[in-house]
């Protein structure tokens, strides 16, 4: 993997910067015993998601980027709609998404949508940490395709606290690699962020994003970890 850790390989912007990545697992605990094995650490807890019937567990990867494991919270009342990223039928843990912080949800929403990607409307998101703070968030496009999940969603924290200030240390993340069989399409959609390089490479903070062809869309996190560099599928 080319890492992306050298001012010319990454341009680090406002308008969009590597926020965190989402771990989809049936349960928390799963998820949470799976990055315990693959890192050597163990997550912190993060909070539920009513409006999804949703929590989960949270582990600092630096420079204000944060991995999370995201999973149903089956005690809690069913939502009035399916659980995002498949979680209703999820059989086994996998990185399901990565998360784009932006400094106007709406005109990155405007900026895809010129790109030929639709994210909808931004909504507002909060969950209550176990320490009684409030966090609350907006975002676009987390039911939304985004090329088979290949792109971000987005998100803006405003004035909340950033979740990788108070989640326990796993190491760094290295760098994320975007695999896909249109990656041209891929990139151009990184562009109408406003936050490709000269190298093609999204980051921020020595993160590099980089986009590969396969057959299929697939996300891998490179993180150096406890036990070395791990990837993350």
């Amino acid at each position: 993997m080319n890492t992306c850790g050298v001012a010319s390989a990454c341009y680090a912007s406002r308008v969009a910067a590597v926020d965190h990545l989402v771990y989809a697992a049936p349960s928390l605990e799963q998820g949470i015993a799976l990055i315990e094995r693959r890192l050597g650490v163990r997550m912190g807890p993060g909070g539920r998601h009513p409006q999804w019937g949703t929590h989960n567990a949270l582990l600092s990867l630096g420079d204000g980027v944060y991995a999370e494991v995201f999973a149903p919270h089956h005690e809690a009342p069913a939502p009035p709609r399916p659980r995002p990223l498949g979680l209703d039928t999820i059989d086994a843990p996998r990185l399901a998404a990565w998360v784009a912080r932006v400094d106007d949800v709406p005109a990155a929403v405007r900026a895809l949508r010129r790109a030929g990607v639709e994210l909808g409307e931004p909504v507002s998101g909060r969950r209550r940490r176990p320490d009684g703070v409030e966090l609350a968030w907006t975002q676009a496009g987390l039911d939304a395709s985004r090329m088979d999940g290949a792109l971000p969603f987005l998100i803006d924290w405003g004035v909340t606290p950033h979740p990788s200030a108070s989640a326990p240390p796993g190491g760094r993340l290295a760098e994320l690699r975007i695999e896909h069989p249109e990656p041209d399409r891929v990139r151009e959609a990184l562009r109408a962020l406003g936050a490709v390089g000269a190298r093609g490479a999204l980051g921020a903070m020595g993160i590099g994003v980089a986009v590969a062809a396969a057959p299929s869309a697939g996300l891998v996190a490179a993180i150096d970890s406890p036990l070395g560099r791990v990837e993350l599928r």
